[in-house]
């Protein structure tokens, strides 16, 4: 039988209290020959929270940390849970706040442990073991262009996600694209995965434009989440745009509203036309090759070494160094006698003084180039980064929000 003078001796050496989305733990003790323990029987004032609650999965890769109110973080240690490997974190100026200093793996288990104090020494701990989502229940998007990067007027904002989404509504909302310029800028949904951004008429010449990607957490389909939270920022150079005229088999470069350089081109042949319309540089290499049977020509032709090559469309339209040029063709400027391509006179290496390599030396993804008078159908918006070709009353309405 315990009497109350021996139960009101008893101390409470650890408490947890378990809250909705976080850890929190405080510690106490006493001393039963120490007055009666009423100053020792205190508990930490300093409550640790641990974004990421113990036991939990499909934690944040992006924002799991830990926050203490009332008191200082004196200790956090975070582990790979598999391999015991130390996660570097780093901790706030006063204290109350640490994090990791590098994004989080998917799908992994990790352990936190941590110790606070308050104002009168006393020390609280917190502990969690939790497991961070999976790929297979969260999404991200590939986007163009990097940031820090410079290009051209005709680039849009495009993200490609790795998973359908269906809540556009929710996943759009969270990705805002803004210009210095204070041109208005809409986003379009090309299908469930890609969502381009671009103002109704090209960027202004040195806007610089930021887009916000908050979509850590976001639901984008039933129980696959977003796991991206970053800034990116790039700024548009130069306005350049270079006009292929099929009749006349010549390229005209304007920059910033002068002409460059008209120079000779070969178009698409009769049997193998090149598209019309407003495309955009996507990517550039000095040398690359092209094998036809990739974009459904058989072996009619593979070319380890085009130089000098820019592309115009995913479907493979390039504008390119062409140094096998047959004799008995027409000279450049005669004749369309590509597939598709716009070829540009070159020689082997892609380092001669040559039309095409001046063109790609003074070119940057996102350039405008603009083919007209051929025989061929307009370029579909979503092919390449061409959704100049769309009227802007057609691309608002693809916006979900």
């Amino acid at each position: 039988m315990t009497t109350p003078d021996i139960a009101a001796r008893r101390v409470l050496g650890a408490c947890a209290v378990l809250t909705a989305g976080a850890l929190t733990l405080t510690a106490c003790s006493g001393d039963a020959g120490n007055d009666g323990g009423k100053d020792s029987e205190k508990t930490s004032a300093a409550k640790i929270a641990i974004s990421a609650a113990d036991g939990s999965t499909g934690a944040s890769i992006n924002n799991t940390g830990v926050k203490v109110s009332d008191g200082r973080l004196t200790e956090v240690r975070m582990t790979v849970a598999k391999t015991g490997d130390a996660v570097p974190g780093s901790l706030s100026a006063n204290g109350g706040s640490w994090k990791p200093k590098e994004q989080l793996e998917r799908g992994t288990k990790y352990k936190i442990a941590a110790t606070a104090k308050d104002a009168d020494g006393r020390v609280a701990a917190a502990g969690s073991t939790f497991t961070t989502v999976t790929p297979a229940h969260s999404f991200v998007g590939t986007y163009t262009p990097d940031n820090g990067t410079t290009v051209g007027v005709g680039m849009p904002v495009s993200f490609t996600f790795d998973k359908a989404i269906e809540d556009r509504k929710a996943v759009q909302s969270h990705i805002t694209v803004t210009s210095s310029s204070g041109q208005k800028v809409v986003g379009h949904w090309f299908g469930a995965q890609r969502l381009d951004f671009r103002p109704e008429t090209y960027w202004k010449t040195g806007s610089k434009v930021t887009m916000k990607i908050d979509l850590d957490g976001v639901e984008g389909a039933n129980g696959v989440h977003g796991v991206q939270q970053k800034t990116v920022r790039f700024t548009v150079g130069r306005s350049q745009v270079s006009t292929v005229d099929v009749d006349t088999q010549t390229m005209t470069v304007v920059r910033g509203g002068e002409t460059l350089r008209t120079v000779p081109i070969s178009s698409g042949s009769p049997q193998h036309t090149t598209y019309n319309g407003q495309m955009v540089i996507s990517e550039k290499a000095r040398q690359t090759r092209m094998n036809g049977s990739t974009v459904g020509y058989g072996g009619e032709y593979d070319i380890a070494d085009v130089p000098n090559a820019m592309r115009l469309t995913s479907s493979g339209t390039f504008i390119h160094g062409n140094y096998w040029y047959s004799k008995s063709y027409p000279p450049f400027g005669r004749a369309g006698t590509s597939h598709g391509c716009i070829g540009l006179q070159d020689i082997r290496g892609a380092q001669s003084s040559t039309p095409a390599k001046w063109f790609f030396d003074n070119s940057l993804v996102g350039d405008v180039v603009v083919v007209k008078n051929s025989p061929d159908r307009t370029v579909a918006a979503d092919n390449g980064l061409n959704g100049w070709n769309m009227p802007w009353s057609e691309w608002q309405a693809g916006s979900a929000l």
